[in-house]
Formats: C-alpha cells, structure tokens, sequence
C-alpha cells in the first residue's frame, strides 16, 4: 500500500482519522501503532517480524543504557550501547548487504573456476534503513542525555512504526520527537494544513514523477551503444525531474499526514536544484538524513574539529557511507565518494564553511544542478558498466531518438518534464508545501484553492488511470 493509491486514500486513511478521533486521547498512539503495524504488514508480510524483533530488543537496550546512565556507570552504558549498534548494523548488514557481499565474491571466484557460493537471496524489508537509523538515533539520544527514555513501550513502537515516515523518511532524530509521542494538540487549523500539505505532495507524485519516469525509465532501460547525447541529456534531466518530485513529493505526504494526527515531522527538503554549491545542495536535499549523519557520524569522528587532513578524511568517510546507505550496488558507493570528493574540494576553496553564506549568480546555479545531474547518472545505472557507456553516450552528438523513446516522450510527458525542470527557476526561498501550512494570506488562500479543486481531482484521476507506481525510495 501506498500513499497514492486508490486503498489508502479512499479506505485506510479516511478509517484510521474516524477511529484516532472518536478514540479517547489515552488510546490514539494505540491505534496509530495498530495503523502502522497494518499498514507495514499489507505491504510486506511476515517481514514485519524483523521490525517487531528489533522494537523489542532496541526497548530494552535503551532502558539498560539509561539505567546504566543514571546510575553514573557510563562504562556500562558504553557496553550497552555498543551491543546495540552493533545489533542493529548486523541487522541491517544482513538484509540489504548480504546478497551484494556474496555476489561479488562469486563474481570473482567464477573467472578462475573456484566454486561459487551457494546462496539463495535475502529479502530485503522495505524501509530498514529508515527504521534501523531510527533506533540508533534512541540509543545515542538517551546515552547522551539528550532525551529520556520513554518509559510505555506502545509509545517507543510508535516512534519506530508511525506509517508516514516508516517506509521512506524523513528520518526524525529521537529527541525532535520524544514529547510529541506523549503530549501534543491536534487542531482543525493544524489537520487543515495538514491536508493542504499531503495534497501538494500527491500532486507533485503523481502529476510531474510518474509522468516523467516514462521517459526517465525508457532512456535507462536502453543499451547505451544505442544512445546519443540528446537522448542521454533527455534521460538525465528526466530522472532529475523525476526524483525530486517522487521523494519530495512523498515528503510533502508524509509532513502532512503526520500533521493531520498533531504530530510535526521535521523538513526534508528545501528546493534542492535552487543550490549554488555542492554544500548549499547537502543542506537543501534530504535534510534528514543530512542532519542524521552529521550528528551522529560526521561529529563523532572529529567533524572539523582536527586537522583539515582529517577533516576531509572524514567528509570522505561520511559520504562513503551515505552513498552504500542508499543501496548495496558499487553505483551507490561511486556516487558517494564523488559528492564527498566535489564537497572536499569546495571546502579546500572555502566555499560553503559559513552556512549563512549565499553565492549569488546564475552560473554558479547551472554549474551545480549539472555537477548533481552528472552524479544522478551513477546513482539510477543499474551497474558501473553501464553508467560508463551512458557517460560515454553524451559525448555522442546526434538528434537521433530510438522508437521505444519517442513513444515514451509524448506530449503529456514532455509538458510535465518543462514543467518539472522549470522549478528551477523559482525564488531560493519558495517552498510550496511549507508556504501551504502557513496563516492564510490571500496568496496562500489562492494556493490552497489551486490545491483543492484543481490539483486533487486532477491527481486522481491520473491516478486511477495510471499503472502501480511505488515511491523510488521504498528500495533504499
């Protein structure tokens, strides 16, 4: 199940708002908690078995780290909180890494005639990175002092579960959301922007992403020997297009569900393609995940507190992991190492250290959006091969457009694509989705009017038209 899809939209949600309301104040994180685990289970099975293991046990971690803290034993805290990173990173390694590890033991052992491997391939549970990043950041919170413990286990289920970050983010830090687990004020004010929020993400979904992911999917799916620069340039600003809309667009749904039930998430994206810099483009796009690995990777191995040689080992290392984090394919690692390679220059150059600090002009903007699109290639190649002959293809000049392509490219498709690419064009500052929770002025009333009436109705039935289309995040 998934936010744009005729089940949850006209079914699942409309039931979990009826019953959180009528339910007495003491029994809502109950049927928000019963929500989740439905909702996890209608999409995945008997893997919801993995992600009640590890509430359990995480639970329990945290009370024998907190009682350890409390009691002034800060080496046993330490043992305990090592056990538990290192459960949860075996966890982690063994669903999404395992498959990746063996296959390239195989792939190396077969040319010299060694006996391979026998294996049969580990599912992966859809959205354990989230979760899994989601009770370290427990673990470390309490073992820092930051935030307490919660002390009714429905509750800290709750944090790890809730259905509107649980499959795909944003990753919310444990202490940005402690108290919200146990006090918080719904409103019709706050529901309202709420709706307004998730409206806004259905449409950038299903309108602009899954329009252009036709063509994004079309380009990528062709050998690269049968690609040229204009066609490659085609695919490239596609899937540009299309990710930011897919993910932010699931952002958009999530703060606003999360809203609806009086629970405030944090932002996630801030008009990424709008940056001037490389550094800029890390505090605009997937804010979250930014903040996690700063907080609890980047600082921990020093930041810049060091020399400026282990200031840059450690960007290497942090955007290293941010790359394998997104997915167990060399493409993905490649991908980080070169966003920590382009940030470790711009730090040598001194740009982006002041974070209050805006480079101004065009070119800076178009040098950056190209530097991001050039990484896109690696990050949506099925192997480094291909990426290589896509690489190559645009230094291939011909206007030539394979058939496959050109039907793919039709007039709805390339009017969302312009559309799409043209959001570059706005103000820095202007974030549709958050400008939609704000007080009505009657720039916003216009908006959610435009939200309502045009863009709901619309999204609907290109939804119900359209074929199954999942968040391109669920994989990671």
């Amino acid at each position: 199940m998934v936010f744009s899809s005729v089940t949850f939209l006209f079914f699942f949600l409309p039931l979990v708002i009826a019953i959180y309301y009528v339910a007495p104040r003491r029994a809502r994180n109950a049927v928000l908690l019963l929500a989740s685990l439905g909702f996890y289970t209608w999409g995945t099975g008997w893997l919801v078995v993995p992600l009640i293991g590890s509430i359990a046990a995480n639970y329990l971690l945290g009370l024998g780290v907190e009682r350890a803290v409390d009691n002034g034993d800060r080496r046993r805290a330490k043992i305990v909180l090592a056990v538990a990173v290192a459960m949860n990173v075996a966890l982690l390694a063994w669903f999404k890494y395992a498959n990746f590890a063996v296959h390239t033991v195989n792939a190396a052992l077969a040319p010299h005639a060694h006996p391979v491997i026998a294996w049969t391939d580990v599912i992966l549970p859809i959205g354990i990175s989230f979760y899994t990043f989601h009770s370290l950041s427990y673990l470390i919170d309490i073992y820092r002092g930051v935030a307490r413990h919660l002390r009714d286990p429905l509750d800290f289920a709750l944090y790890i579960t809730f259905f509107p970050q649980l499959i795909a983010g944003p990753i919310v830090r444990f202490h940005e959301i402690r108290d919200q687990l146990i006090h918080r004020t719904e409103s019709s004010g706050r529901f309202a922007g709420g709706v307004y929020r998730f409206m806004h993400g259905l449409g950038k979904k299903v309108l602009i992403a899954d329009s252009v992911a036709h063509i994004a999917n079309a380009v990528f799916a062709t050998p690269p020997d049968q690609l040229n620069t204009s066609v490659a340039l085609l695919g490239v600003v596609a899937y540009t297009v299309q990710l930011y809309f897919d993910f932010s667009g699931y952002s958009d749904m999530a703060l606003g569900l999360a809203q609806m039930f009086g629970i405030k998430l944090p932002e996630n994206f801030n008009r990424p393609y709008a940056s001037r810099s490389i550094t800029e483009f890390w505090r605009r796009w997937h804010m979250s995940l930014s903040r996690w690995f700063r907080d609890y990777l980047y600082i921990p191995l020093g930041g810049n507190r060091g020399s400026s040689l282990a200031t840059y080992r450690n960007l290497i290392l942090v955007f290293l992991v941010t790359g394998f984090w997104h997915g167990a394919n060399w493409t993905f690692l490649v991908w980080g190492a070169y966003h920590g390679l382009l940030l470790l220059i711009e730090r040598v150059r001194g740009i982006g250290r002041d974070p209050t600090e805006v480079r101004t002009g065009i070119l800076a903007q178009v040098q950056t959006v190209g530097l991001v699109m050039f990484g896109w290639i690696l990050f949506r190649s099925p192997d480094l091969a291909y990426a290589g002959g896509f690489i190559g293809a645009l230094g291939r000049p011909s206007l030539a457009v394979p058939l496959d392509i050109r039907l793919a490219a039709d007039p709805l498709a390339i009017i969302c694509l312009v559309v799409g690419a043209a959001s570059v064009l706005l103000p820095a500052s202007w974030v549709t989705g958050v400008r939609l929770e704000r007080a009505p002025s009657w720039g916003i009333r216009a908006l959610r009017l435009a939200t309502v009436a045009v863009i709901f109705p619309v999204a609907i039935v290109f939804l119900v038209a359209g074929t199954f289309s999942p968040f391109l995040y669920f994989q990671f």
